[in-house]
């Protein structure tokens, strides 16, 4: 069998944009005016647009490979490419052996059967036969966690239950090559670290993972080569962390060179006190370094820190004018450089920074970087939520009959301190 589980040679994928027609009511008024504008278009005027353009590379058996980029960049497109979803306009692709792929949520799925007919229903799709269901059925439905709601139909599942429940049938297809997209996010923190835990048996086994992600961190964790992809040209491909380097670095330079504001945002790392870090352990310290370059003269202006979890839903904010700087203004050519330093009190989890400088005179941002950095914080702690509040069990008894029947404080170590409370509040004995 070849070395070789996947190859693009020379892919590109061309599409046109424009309405999509459901009815012959609608189809007929479209048609009727192109019919008057077609002879005045331009090629640019045909509204055609290549998706990929000279895709070229090979992932070999057993291989984590990551696929990189912004929004828009042709991950997704790329990845419905090998999962033979679309076929490519140009260039061939070859796959070795059997694919399996989760690329969108409840792809594959009806909406008014059960979680155990879907089963059914996207195994068949993803090429299993009802024996090798059967056989496996228990597996599936005790890795996705939802035996409570395996009969409950699926239209009144939340969408982390539809991503476990199709990445568990999708990961027991055993296939020879895996297909995975961003829709991963969506599961809890737990289930994204079996997920991951799983992939890696299955690159043990010999198979092969392609995995898009815009969480740098897991991608940097998970795969040994990646590709970053720019509006759909292959910009760089090579070892992970070059290959990420290069994307920041990329973003850093073209934010920087981009005029059509007043003032931008060049560069945001967040770093431990021994330099860029994304992986922190909770409560700890960061320090977030800040650069902005004006173009323009402005003035009045704050930095604003955002930290958003993996929902980007704010979770705090704050401003240097918040925390008694005095606004400050820039002239066109000057350098802005600031620090923040924070404590990560946050639950274990994936954390997002956004960075935006802001006029609050004219309630206006000048400039805003979503998502700028990636942060993965742990903690030795089993909590939830998204903050992490640093529990402490400082006493538990059981009385039965007014007795004290056990002491089992499960927090183990106390100080003094907490050893006189707990004496304080401990109830008398009934004799």
């Amino acid at each position: 069998m070849s070395e070789i589980a996947v190859r693009m040679e020379h892919v590109y994928k061309k599409f046109r944009k424009g309405e999509v027609y459901n009815s012959l009511r609608d189809l007929l008024p479209a048609l009727t005016g192109r019919m008057f504008r077609q002879s005045g278009l331009s090629e640019a005027d045909k509204r055609e647009f290549w998706a990929l353009q000279d895709i070229s590379f090979e992932v070999k058996r057993g291989q984590a490979f990551g696929i990189i980029g912004a929004n828009g960049a042709g991950k997704s497109t790329m990845l419905k490419l090998l999962g033979r979803i679309m076929k490519p306009t140009q260039g061939s692709i070859q796959v070795n052996g059997r694919i399996s792929a989760l690329i969108e949520l409840g792809a594959g799925f009806h909406q008014d059967l059960t979680g155990r007919e879907n089963i059914y229903l996207y195994g068949t799709i993803l090429g299993m036969a009802r024996r090798e269901i059967d056989t496996k059925f228990n597996e599936i439905v005790e890795f996705a966690g939802l035996a409570e709601f395996i009969d409950t139909p699926v239209k009144r599942y939340s969408s982390g239950m539809y991503a476990r429940l199709g990445f568990a049938v999708a990961a027991h297809v055993n296939p020879d090559v895996l297909l995975v997209d961003e829709v991963l996010s969506v599961g809890d923190t737990l289930f994204q670290r079996r997920c991951f835990d799983y992939m890696q048996k299955i690159i043990r086994s010999g198979a092969t993972v392609l995995f898009v992600s815009h969480n740098l961190r897991t991608v940097a964790e998970f795969c040994s080569q990646a590709l970053l992809l720019d509006r759909g040209r292959p910009a760089t491909m090579g070892p992970t962390s070059e290959v990420i380097k290069h994307y920041l670095t990329n973003m850093r330079d073209h934010r920087a060179a981009d005029q059509s504001r007043p003032v931008v945002i060049s560069g945001v790392t967040v770093r431990d006190a021994a330099g860029p870090c994304q992986r922190f352990e909770s409560g700890k310290k960061a320090w977030i370094d800040i650069e902005a370059s004006a173009h323009e003269p402005c003035s009045n202006l704050a930095l604003v820190l955002h930290f958003r979890d993996e929902s980007h839903r704010s979770l705090f904010s704050t401003t240097t004018e918040r925390l008694g700087c005095k606004t400050f203004s820039m002239n066109p050519g000057e350098i802005l450089k600031c620090t923040f330093e924070v404590e990560l009190n946050f639950s274990p989890g994936t954390y997002y920074t956004s960075v935006n400088i802001y006029r609050h005179d004219i309630d206006r941002a000048l400039d805003i970087w979503e998502a700028a950095e990636t942060i993965y914080v742990w903690s030795e702690q089993d909590v939830s939520g998204p903050v992490n509040c640093f529990p402490k069990v400082l006493h538990q008894e059981i009385f039965r009959n007014g007795l004290r029947d056990s002491d089992d404080c499960v927090t183990g170590k106390h100080s003094a301190q907490d050893s006189q409370i707990s004496a304080a509040s401990t109830p008398t004995q009934v004799n």
